[in-house]
C-alpha cells in the first residue's frame, strides 16, 4: 500500500491534502459557509482564513489546519460537502503499489536501517546501538515574532511552527557538536522501522560532505539512485512515481555547513531529468524550484545559513543540546557499570565549567569516553574546550601504552609528535579546502600510516551507495579536525609568522571574498585552489584552540615539542590579536542619545573573542580586555549564548570596573548558564534573561548569589519555565535586599499561590519600583493578596497584571491600592475579566489619586 488506509476523517484530510487544496480553491467561500452553518466555525475563524495577505492555496491550507484542529466533527462536515471523486473515505482501499515500488521501498528501508542502527564511536572501538545510547536534545522553534516552543522529534517534519506554508524545507540548526546529525540519524532509524513519519513512503538521506566530493553533472534521478539506494529494476517507473507523488517523499541533507559552495538562488534548474552540477541540484531542491512538494530536512550550523536560503524555509528548529538531566542520562547510558556512571556524573556536576561544556553532546561523549582521565585528574579537571580535547588526545595515546607501563609520562605529546604532526597537516589541508572526507591518495601524501589510523582519530567514511568502500576517511568530528589543525599551527617550527595574525584578523574583520587559503603558509607545499569558500565557523573553532594551546597552563606540555621561544612569540601574537579585536569593538560603540544610557550591542565576533580569552585562562588578560569598556548596558540578544558562552562571559566581565546591565534575552542560557553567570553578578545592576528556558532551580541559584551582590537591582525573566516555587526565592530576595528595584516575571506559570509567596516579600520591601506579572494565572485571589501587600508601598511606580484572569473582585482590591498609593503612576490590567462594576471602583479610586497617569 502507498500508506495505511485512513480510518478517520482527519486522516483523510492529511492523506488527500494535495487533492483537497486543488478542489477547495474555487469553492472556498461556500465551504466556509457550510462549516459556519454546522457550528464548526465562527465568523472570526472565517475572517482569519480569508485574510488578503494569503494566496488562494494558502487560504485552503489554513482552512484544513483549522478543521483538523477542531477534530472529527468538522472534518466530516467538510468531507460531506465535497464531491467524493478522487477523495478517500475512511476505510476505503487505496490502489496497490507496483511490485517494483514495493521492492525498492523494502530495499531502501533496509539500507537506511543498516546505516542508522549503530552510532559509531571513537575509531570503531565501541559500537553502540542508537536505541541504547540516544538521548533527546532540547529542541525549539525559532519563529520571527513569538516565543520559541518546545518540540519533540516527531514535530521536526510536522505542521507545528510552520512560518511559510508555501516552502518545503525545514532547517535544523545548531552549533558544532549539538547533535544535529544524531537527531537526523534517529529520525532515519524510526522511519525505517515504520514507527515515525508513517505517511512518508520513500526517504532519501544525503550527506553534504559526500555531495561536495561529487564532480559529475547529474540528473535528479541519478542523484537519488547513485547517492542513496540503487533500484534493482524498474528505475523509470519508480522515478515517475516519485514525480507523481512528491508529498510521499522526504529528502534529508546533513551538514549544509560542510558543503563547499554557499547557497545561491541565481541559477534556476527545474527539469528533473536534465543533468546539472550537484550544487545547482541541491540549491534548487532546497528552494523548491526542483521537486516542489517534496519535504526536505537540512541540518547546518547557524552561520552557514544565509538570508537568501532563509526565504525558502518552512520553519527552523534549533538544537540546543542536553539539559542537565540529559547529561546524566547520557552518561549512564554510556556506562554499563552504574558505579562508574555515578562517579562521572558527580565529577561533572561538581565542576560547573565542565557541566556547561557537557550540555553539548559531543563534549559529553568525550568526557564519558575519557572517564579514567577525568576521574584521575583531581584538582586539574578540564575547564576549557582545549582541556577536553587534550584529554581526548591523551586518552587515545594511552591505549597504545603497554599495560605494564599503565600510564603515559609527562612527555607523552613529544613521544607521539610525529603522529600529531601528520594528522595536523591532514586536518589543516582539509579546513583550508573545505575538505572533510579524505581519499587514500591525500592520506598517503600527508604520510598517514596504518598505525595512525588505528589510533581512532580517523574513521572509515560510511557511504550508503557503496558500503564496501573503505578507502576514504574522515575525522571523528569536525571539532576534532579543527583541533588537530590548531595543533599544527602552534607546533609547526617552520610556520610563517603571519599565520596567527591573519587567522584572527579574518574573524575580527571579515572581508568580501576572504577565505582561509592564507593557512597554506603553515604547510610546506601548495594545494590546488579549487574552492573559494569562507570557513568562518571552523576558523573560529581553530582560533579558540590556538588560544587555549598557547596558554601558560599548557606551556610545559608543548615546550617539549616546540621551542619555548617560538611558543612565547606565538602567545604574544594571540594576545595582541585579542586586544586589537576587543578595542575595535569598543570603538564602534555609538555615542548615547541625550537622556539615554551608553550601550553596546555586541556582534557575534565579540562573543568569539571572549571565548578565546577564556581558553587562555589568565585573569590578567581578561582584566586588560575589558579595562576600556565603558558602557552601562551590554546587549547580547539572539547571539546563541548557551552555558559555554556564559562561562566565558562571566570569566571576562567579572573584571569590569563599573556595573552594567547585561541583556541576554532570546538565547539558550538555561539553569546551567545561570549558574555560570554568577561570578560576574556583582558587576550587573540589571540582568535580562527573557526567553531562556530557565526553571525554578536556576532562580534559586541566582537569588542565593544575588542577595550578596550590592549592585544587583533588576531582573527580567519573561517567558521562561517558572512556577510558584520561584516566588519563594524572590520573596527571600525582597526581604534580604532593600535596594532591589525591579522584578518582571511575565508569561510564566505563576498562580495565586505564587502571588501569596511573593506577597510575603513585598510586605518587607522598601525599594521595589517595578513589578511585572503579565501573562500568568494570578486570578482574583492573587490580585487581592498582592494589592494588600503593596498597599503601604512608598516606592512602587509600575505594576502589571495583564492577562491574568483578574475579575471584579481583584479590580476592587486594586482600586484600594490605587486610592492609597502616592507613588504609582502606571497600572496595566489589559486582557482580564473586569466588567463595569470593577471599572467603576477603579474610576472612583482615580478621582482621589493624583499620581497615577495611566490605567490600561
Amino acid at each position: 500500500m502507498v500508506r495505511g488506509t485512513p480510518t478517520t476523517a482527519c486522516q483523510v484530510l492529511l492523506s488527500d491534502r494535495p487533492i483537497l487544496v486543488r478542489k477547495l480553491r474555487d469553492r472556498l467561500d461556500d465551504t466556509l459557509d457550510a462549516l459556519l452553518e454546522a457550528g464548526c466555525f465562527t465568523s472570526k475563524d472565517c475572517d482569519e482564513v480569508l485574510l488578503p495577505v494569503y494566496t488562494p492555496s494558502q487560504k485552503v491550507r489554513r482552512l484544513l489546519d483549522q478543521v483538523m484542529f477542531r477534530g472529527e466533527g468538522a472534518a466530516n462536515v467538510l468531507l460531506r460537502y465535497l464531491p467524493q471523486e478522487d477523495i478517500t473515505t475512511p476505510g476505503k482501499e487505496e490502489k496497490q503499489l507496483s511490485a517494483e515500488c514495493l521492492l525498492y521501498q523494502k530495499k531502501l528501508r533496509s539500507s537506511v536501517l543498516a546505516q542508522a542502527h549503530f552510532l559509531s564511536t571513537y575509531g570503531g572501538t565501541g559500537r553502540f546501538s542508537l536505541d541504547d545510547i540516544y538521548t533527546e536534545s532540547l529542541l525549539e522553534l525559532l519563529p520571527a515574532d513569538r516565543a520559541t516552543t518546545a518540540l519533540g522529534l516527531e514535530d521536526v517534519v510536522g505542521l507545528v511552527g510552520t512560518l511559510n506554508e508555501e516552502a518545503d524545507t525545514v532547517l535544523v540548526s545548531g552549533e558544532a557538536g549539538t547533535g544535529k546529525s544524531t537527531l537526523l540519524q534517529r529520525l532515519h532509524l524510526l522511519w525505517a522501522r515504520g514507527v515515525l513519519l508513517t505517511e512518508i513512503l520513500l526517504l532519501f538521506p544525503f550527506s553534504c560532505r559526500k555531495l561536495s566530493a561529487e564532480k559529475r553533472a547529474l540528473s535528479l534521478k541519478e542523484l537519488l539512485f547513485l547517492h542513496c539506494c540503487w533500484p534493482d529494476r524498474g528505475q523509470d517507473e519508480l522515478f515517475q512515481f516519485i514525480l507523481d507523488h512528491p508529498h510521499l517523499v522526504l529528502f534529508t541533507f546533513d551538514g549544509l555547513d560542510e558543503f563547499r559552495k554557499s547557497f545561491t538562488d541565481e541559477e534556476r534548474h527545474c527539469c528533473p531529468t536534465q543533468q546539472a552540477p550537484v550544487p545547482v541540484l541541491l540549491f534548487n531542491l532546497l528552494q523548491g524550484t526542483l521537486m516542489k512538494g517534496v519535504r526536505k530536512v537540512v541540518t547546518s550550523r547557524p552561520h552557514a545559513v544565509s538570508p537568501a536560503l532563509k526565504r525558502y524555509l518552512r520553519k527552523e528548529v534549533f538544537v540546543k543540546g542536553f539539559s542537565p538531566e540529559g547529561i546524566a542520562c547520557f552518561v549512564r547510558k554510556h556506562h554499563s557499570d552504574p558505579t562508574i556512571a555515578n562517579r562521572v556524573v558527580e565529577s561533572v556536576q561538581a565542576n560547573t565549567a565542565l557541566l556547561g561544556l557537557c550540555h553539548i553532546p559531543v563534549f559529553c561523549w568525550i568526557v564519558s569516553k575519557c572517564y579514567k582521565e577525568l576521574l584521575g585528574c583531581g584538582e586539574g579537571s578540564p575547564q576549557t574546550i582545549t582541556d577536553v580535547y587534550l584529554m581526548v588526545l591523551q586518552h587515545f595515546f594511552q591505549r597504545r601504552v603497554p599495560q605494564e607501563h599503565q600510564v603515559l609520562g609527562k612527555g607523552w605529546l613529544q613521544e607521539h609528535l610525529e603522529t600529531v604532526v601528520r594528522l595536523g597537516r591532514l586536518a589543516l589541508e582539509g579546513v583550508e579546502t573545505s575538505c572533510y572526507v579524505f581519499p587514500a591518495a591525500q592520506m598517503q601524501n600527508c604520510g598517514i600510516t596504518e598505525q595512525d589510523i588505528k589510533l581512532g582519530f580517523l574513521i572509515h567514511c560510511k557511504d550508503l551507495s557503496d558500503s564496501t568502500d573503505c578507502s576514504r576517511y574522515e575525522f571523528l568530528h569536525i571539532t576534532l579536525q579543527c583541533f588537530f589543525a590548531a595543533i599544527h599551527i602552534v607546533l609547526n617550527k617552520h610556520g610563517n609568522r603571519s599565520v596567527i595574525p591573519k587567522l584572527f584578523e579574518s574573524q575580527c574583520r571579515p572581508l568580501p571574498g576572504l577565505n582561509c587559503m592564507f593557512l597554506r603558509q603553515c604547510i610546506n607545499h601548495s594545494v590546488e585552489d579549487d574552492t573559494n569558500t569562507e570557513e568562518t565557523p571552523n576558523l573560529q573553532i581553530m582560533a579558540k584552540f590556538v588560544s587555549g594551546l598557547l596558554s601558560q597552563r599548557h606551556r610545559n606540555l608543548l615546550s617539549r615539542s616546540c621551542p619555548a621561544v617560538t611558543l612565547e612569540w606565538r602567545a604574544k601574537q594571540v594576545l595582541k590579536c585579542l586586544s586589537t579585536g576587543m578595542q575595535r569593538h569598543f570603538k564602534t560603540i555609538p555615542r548615547p542619545v541625550e537622556g539615554e544610557k551608553k550601550s553596546m550591542h555586541a556582534m557575534p565576533s565579540f562573543v568569539w573573542l571572549i571565548k578565546c580569552i577564556y581558553e587562555m585562562q589568565e585573569s590578567q588578560i581578561a582584566k586588560e580586555a575589558v579595562a576600556k569598556l565603558e558602557v552601562e548596558h551590554l546587549k547580547l540578544t539572539y547571539c546563541n549564548i548557551g552555558p559555554v558562552e556564559c562561562t566565558a562571559l562571566a570569566y571576562v566581565l567579572q573584571h569590569l570596573q563599573s556595573p552594567i546591565g547585561l541583556q541576554l534575552d532570546c538565547n539558550t542560557v538555561g539553569d546551567v548558564g545561570v549558574e555560570q553567570l554568577l561570578p560576574c553578578l556583582h558587576v550587573c545592576h540589571s540582568l535580562y534573561l527573557r526567553n531562556n528556558n530557565i526553571s525554578d532551580e536556576g532562580i534559586r541559584k541566582l537569588v542565593e548569589k544575588g542577595i550578596h551582590c550590592e549592585n544587583f537591582k533588576k531582573v527580567a525573566l519573561f517567558n521562561n519555565k517558572l512556577t510558584d516555587e520561584c516566588t519563594k526565592h524572590f520573596a527571600w530576595l525582597l526581604k534580604s535586599k532593600q535596594n532591589f528595584l525591579s522584578i518582571r516575571l511575565g508569561n510564566n506559570n505563576i498562580t495565586s499561590q505564587g502571588a501569596t509567596h511573593l506577597a510575603e516579600g513585598l510586605g518587607y520591601s522598601q525599594s521595589l519600583q517595578y513589578l511585572g506579572l503579565w501573562g500568568n494565572k494570578i486570578g482574583d485571589k492573587g490580585a487581592e493578596t498582592l494589592a494588600e501587600a503593596l498597599k503601604d508601598s512608598t516606592t512602587l511606580i509600575w505594576f502589571s497584571l495583564v492577562d491574568n484572569g483578574v475579575g471584579n473582585s481583584g479590580a476592587r482590591a486594586l482600586a484600594k491600592l490605587v486610592r492609597r498609593s502616592t507613588t504609582l503612576t502606571e497600572l496595566w490590567l489589559n486582557q482580564n475579566c473586569i466588567s463595569r462594576d470593577g471599572v467603576e471602583h477603579l474610576i472612583q479610586a482615580l478621582e482621589v489619586n493624583s499620581s497615577v497617569k495611566d490605567v490600561w
